[in-house]
């Protein structure tokens, strides 16, 4: 739905009305960007191109704005965030909006203007009338997050933007050491993109050489370490992000709230849960459940009983100032490899 709305943007075939509405800010801003990219030339943008903050301004403002003609251009581009009245959020407004003027604005929106509703929200309140009628007259895009199928077809569209190609195992690899963050892989991919040059094709090699990993992947890696009984990796990845000025107290806090979701991801799985489901239960993405699962298949019940505890243990002598918060949390690493693993 996205890439279709995004290539009508790219073909300039406009719709008099948009709606952007959800919590994944970068889809939202990609869309905007386009719409002034395609609509508006460098000269038209100071005269064409108008913001409203309708936690500010009353919509009869922004309107009056839409109904007025364009000047050096076809069309005026007019962003109005924040549209709170679309939610069942109960709010103390600043201003009043006359929506019944908005209700026939959307029945007979002006010719030469572009209105978007851009709505951080990850939901609206379908029960309203406005919102019905702008739903029905607008093209929509929902931002959510993306599922581990729309990362990928959102990496290759990205890679073929910045004039490249990506194969699939360096698509995968890229999500697994940068993580789902759409600013971060944007990031990432224009590196990528300026490194290997126009024309040429993104390879596994290129990513793990290039992709700088986040502190979670680093913590991910560490686990995955521990999982294969690997402690000197893991103590050199600890070592790694002490040198990166990362606290102790913190590297534990991610160590815990990965173990505490393999087991989640574990008991939830027991209970008949797929992974779509268990990302939505969590109201964590996809990708990461599908990470955890595997690792959860490598612990038995007791195992993850028995590493609950020893972090548990950890936190509390970090916090009370029991031991040196290095020494914690090597001796956590060599405490899982010597008794978490005995059969």
């Amino acid at each position: 739905m996205i890439f279709d709305l995004w290539k009508q943007i790219k073909a300039k075939k406009f719709s008099s009305l948009y709606l952007l509405y959800g919590p994944e800010a970068f889809l939202i801003n990609e869309t905007k960007q386009l719409l002034i990219n395609h609509l508006l030339n460098e000269e038209e943008i100071d005269f064409n191109l108008s913001t409203y903050d309708l936690e500010e301004t009353p919509i009869d403002a922004a309107l009056e704005d839409a109904e007025t003609f364009p000047f050096m251009g076809e069309k005026r581009l007019i962003f109005l965030q924040n549209p709170v009245f679309l939610t069942a959020v109960k709010t103390k407004e600043k201003v009043e909006h006359n929506l019944a003027k908005l209700e026939a604005y959307i029945k007979e929106p002006s010719p030469y203007s572009i209105v978007v509703f851009t709505a951080p929200y990850e939901k609206l309140d379908e029960r309203k009338k406005v919102t019905k009628e702008l739903k029905r007259s607008a093209a929509i895009l929902e931002a959510k997050k993306l599922g581990e199928a729309e990362l990928m077809a959102w990496i290759k569209d990205r890679s073929a933007l910045n004039g490249v190609e990506i194969e699939d195992k360096a698509a995968e690899t890229l999500l697994t050491l940068a993580g789902t963050n759409l600013f971060t892989l944007t990031s990432e991919l224009d590196k990528l993109a300026l490194y290997i040059g126009s024309g040429s094709k993104i390879n596994e090699e290129t990513v793990e050489m290039l992709v700088a990993r986040s502190l979670e992947q680093n913590i991910f890696s560490l686990i995955d370490k521990i999982v294969n009984r690997q402690v000197e990796g893991a103590l050199r990845i600890y070592y790694d992000l002490l040198k990166q000025n990362e606290e102790p107290i913190k590297i534990l806090s991610l160590i815990t709230g990965q173990f505490r979701l393999i087991y989640q991801v574990k008991e939830l799985a027991r209970r008949g849960y797929g992974q779509q489901q268990i990302a939505g239960h969590l109201k964590i993405h996809p990708f990461r459940i599908k990470l955890a699962a595997g690792q959860a298949r490598l612990f038995a019940d007791e195992e993850l009983a028995h590493i609950i505890n020893l972090l548990a243990e950890a936190d509390y002598q970090m916090k009370t100032g029991g031991m040196n918060k290095v020494i914690l949390i090597e001796m956590f690493l060599f405490r899982l490899h010597d008794q978490a693993y005995k059969k």
